[in-house]
């Protein structure tokens, strides 16, 4: 299942990669067309400036020099140069008067276009020249180092103003011309003196530039709604899988809350192996080499019958639920329960060979006894006068175990005449008694304390059947386990040898000492009533 806290910080970071991205995209456009904007005024004002200084230089030297060269020459007759040329017929105007000029009529012509030709020297018959702080910055940097252009970009809003200024220096006609003419305010100049500044001032809205980018503005907005379509649809797949999420998350509660279920009516290995897949739930069975176990309450009608039904479910669940986690705990199948009786196998689904199943039977059959004499111990306490008295029947052999039945209902179970001696052995134990078959006995003989019984014969196995009565468990080659157990009306005995400290065993033998005087004490009481019993 897809976790919904990471499905969400997924989305969180594509929509945060998707939005930086198409936000780094208009980004990108704006200072791309900021910096085209401005290098592609400074090449328009460079241009522009360089076409007029060209135009100024030309007329300069090949109209107003040839001019002033005549005159040189004695020729005074002819065309005039002067700066009020209009008030003289046939003059023409200086080179500096018609830049002046000429920047009137660029102005006229370009709205966004400005030319200055301004000087802090200009003619006494011309009026002063306002410069402004930048020109008066770059009037003096060009004088200091003629050899360089000066410009300023400013924006404001979404128009670029740029002001680029370059150096009008003094020529050769230049020189002649300013320190002879009676007007010039200074007479002292020498060629390559900078005189003043020539400006080119060009204003450009933005919108122009931007419009230019149209094809790619198209594709940003191509690109943006694609964007965005893919943010709603991750959005809408996320709420999807939120959905699907939280279905599964309900499907799998409720597969959890019943296989839950199905687990208490199956044997933990059946339960594992079936939804492990190990097994399939086929009608299928497998003849194997089992241990079986049956075990029965010893007198349990008569028990019903000194019980409350309430406190008889309540000890009886509590019995079977502890047999049954001894089972587990050794490894044993829990078949079924019928009524007060229960069957228990190893060797299926998993074993560990015939001799170790067995060995762990016995074992699980020991530990039953031994808990059950605890429980009895409780449920006297509670007021139960004559808890349960358990039997116990243990055989090995081959049986059919697998799932029997219809493809509609199944029971994993065990069948065979193997295990119908479990059950018969079992029915011949007295109680808290274990008694377990030739053929078990044959495979524990190594740890376990027993003696033989008479023999018995069963329907369906032909052959006498030994069985043996276990005393206990050997725990090494000195040491035996003794439990023994014995349970009569007026006596519930459980020694358990194992688990006795080595300080109990004296208070043990001194309980025993003293029960059997009080035997001894009732033997002549006991004879009297038989003989009276006789006599009657």
């Amino acid at each position: 299942m897809i976790s919904e806290t990471a499905v969400r910080r997924s989305g969180y970071w594509l929509i945060v990669v998707v939005l930086a991205m198409l936000a780094g995209l208009p980004l990108a456009v704006w200072l791309d067309i900021s910096d085209l904007s401005g290098n592609t005024l400074r090449r328009q004002a460079r241009d522009m400036s360089s076409l007029i200084s060209s135009i100024r230089s030309y007329y300069s030297a090949n109209v107003v020099g040839r001019v002033l060269a005549a005159h040189a020459s004695g020729a005074t007759a002819g065309t005039v140069v002067s700066h009020n040329y209009t008030n003289i017929p046939g003059a023409i105007p200086l080179p500096a008067t018609l830049s002046l000029e000429l920047g009137d009529v660029i102005k006229e012509q370009q709205a966004n276009i400005t030319y200055r030709f301004v000087s802090d020297l200009p003619f006494k018959s011309r009026a002063s020249h306002e410069l402004d702080d930048f020109e008066k910055r770059a009037l003096a940097a060009l004088r200091a180092n003629p050899q360089q252009t000066l410009s300023d970009l400013n924006r404001v809003g979404l128009t670029d103003t740029l002001r680029f200024i370059t150096p009008v220096v003094m020529g050769q006609a230049c020189v002649a011309c300013h320190n002879s003419h009676p007007e010039s305010p200074k007479t002292d100049w020498k060629v390559g003196d900078v005189r003043g500044i020539q400006e080119v001032v060009i204003k450009q809205p933005y919108a122009s530039n931007v419009f230019a980018f149209k094809y790619l503005l198209c594709y940003f907005l191509f690109v943006a709604i694609i964007g965005l379509s893919f943010i709603l649809l991750q959005r809408q797949q996320a709420r999807a899988i939120h959905g699907a999420n939280r279905d599964l998350e309900a499907a799998n509660e409720f597969l959890a809350s019943v296989s839950l279920k199905i687990s208490r009516y199956l044997s933990p290995q059946i339960y594992k192996s079936i939804f492990s897949g190990q097994k399939d739930v086929v009608v299928h069975t497998e003849r194997k080499r089992l241990t079986i176990f049956f075990s029965d309450i010893k007198d349990f009608t008569a028990t019903t019958e000194r019980l409350q039904p309430e406190a008889l479910t309540e000890m009886l669940n509590e019995y079977l639920t502890e047999m049954s986690n001894i089972a587990l705990a050794h490894g044993g199948t829990v078949d079924k329960f019928i009524g007060d009786a229960m069957l228990v196998f190893f060797g299926d689904p998993e074993t560990k060979g015939p001799e170790e199943d067995a060995k762990a039977c016995l074992r699980m059959a020991v530990d039953m006894q031994r808990r059950l004499g605890e429980l009895k111990d409780r449920w006297r306490r509670n007021g139960t006068e004559e808890p349960f008295v358990v039997r116990m029947g243990i055989n090995s052999g081959y049986c059919n175990v697998g799932n029997f039945g219809s493809s509609d209902r199944m029971d994993y179970t065990i069948i065979g005449a193997e295990a119908n001696l479990a059950a018969r052995l079992q029915s011949i134990a007295q109680g808290g008694e274990i008694v377990i078959s030739y053929e078990t006995y044959a495979l524990v003989n190594e740890i376990v304390d027993a003696h033989p019984l008479p023999p018995i014969t069963m329907k369906g196995i032909q052959r006498e059947v030994v069985p043996y009565a276990v005393d206990g468990l050997t725990l090494g080659a000195d040491h035996k386990s003794r439990v023994l157990s014995e349970h009569l009306s007026g006596l519930d005995l459980h020694l358990d040898m194992s688990r006795l400290e080595p300080a109990d065993r004296l208070r043990v033998r001194t309980a025993l000492k003293e029960a059997i005087a009080a035997l001894d004490d009732a033997l002549p009481e006991a004879a009297r009533l038989r003989q009276d019993a006789g006599q009657m």
